[in-house]
């Protein structure tokens, strides 16, 4: 097992469906298919990320940005 992935995103809410999306300015893009309503995006971003990554949702952890489109994500156990 290596060291944790530390992935800078930008993270687009209420998208028609939950995607990878290119760049934006320095930061990795996702759309994501949930609203930013009662953390429910959060919860989807770990949710996606998770599985496209195959690992459990509690290896997956938003470090900032909880409130914010920019965030700063660790996975732990890649």
């Amino acid at each position: 097992m290596s060291g944790p992935l530390v992935l800078e995103l930008y993270v687009q809410p209420g998208a028609s469906r939950s995607e990878f999306a290119g760049q934006h300015g320095e930061r990795l893009k996702i759309r994501l298919a949930a609203r930013a309503v009662d953390g429910k995006a959060n919860k989807a971003l770990v949710e996606f990320l998770a599985e496209y990554y195959r690992v459990p949702k509690r290896r997956v952890r938003i470090e900032s940005g909880l409130k914010s489109r920019d965030k700063r994500v660790v996975i732990e156990g890649l």
